[in-house]
């Protein structure tokens, strides 16, 4: 017996078949994952993985066949765009080998880490956590995901990222520091990954400053697109 009834389950549909509901457990997010953009946040290359993690109900589907609604954050003046890839867990995973880490992926998608740069550069000043900088309702807009079996090679694909038809961003997946497999291996000496875990990949260069009533629009190579309006 509840005390009251438990929130509903944060799920993303399936490419191709939007009545199939992946289930989202956890999301997992890599920072300053692409060499340029380490440079233009501060950094100096490959190092140990930064690792921070959103809320599962963070995320919003987001069909390709229409412009979503997002809500514009309070508490920011200086909120900002990352697209990046999505991995999609479908197995248990437990300190595995960089070797055995793609056997555990389901899926993949493109998502847009949105993230109030001001609380975070005011975190890193004060050596606290980014989560009211990363972990805010509606942080993880994301297109629907795609079965591994029907995507390409996802080790070199192109992601993008326009604002109101201007080009922002623009990367390969290859660009990563740390690679796919990589990253899953990493986490999962952290965590036990477990089926239903998203993991956002790390962003190419080019974040820039979003404001309300912007459209957002960004897609990876194989995987799909999303678009979206700051509200």
């Amino acid at each position: 017996m509840f005390a009251f009834a438990p929130s509903a389950q944060s799920v993303v549909p399936v490419a191709g078949s939007p009545d199939v509901l992946f289930p989202v457990h956890r999301i997992y997010c890599v920072g300053r994952n692409y060499a340029e953009h380490d440079r233009e946040m501060g950094g100096s290359g490959r190092g140990t993985p930064c690792f921070f993690a959103k809320p599962a109900d963070a995320v919003v589907p987001i069909n390709p066949k229409k412009t979503a609604e997002v809500d514009f954050p309070p508490m920011t003046e200086n909120l900002q765009h990352e697209v990046e890839l999505v991995i999609a867990i479908g197995k248990t995973a437990k300190n595995i080998a960089v070797e055995q880490a793609r056997a555990c992926v389901w899926g993949w998608a493109v998502g847009v880490d949105l993230t109030r740069r001001d609380l975070q550069a005011a975190a890193k000043e004060m050596r606290r956590p980014w989560t009211t900088a990363k972990g805010f309702d509606q942080s993880a807009p994301i297109s629907f995901i795609k079965p591994a079996a029907e995507a390409p090679d996802m080790n070199n694909a192109e992601l993008w990222l326009y604002v109101n038809n201007q080009e922002k961003q623009k990367g390969l997946t290859s660009d990563m520091i740390w690679s796919i497999d990589e990253v899953i291996s990493e986490i999962s000496r952290y965590w036990t990954l477990q089926p239903g875990d998203l993991i956002f990949t790390g962003s190419p260069a080019g974040v820039s400053k979003i404001e309300k009533g912007d459209v957002v629009r960004a897609g990876c190579s194989g995987v799909g697109t999303i678009e979206f309006k700051l509200v």
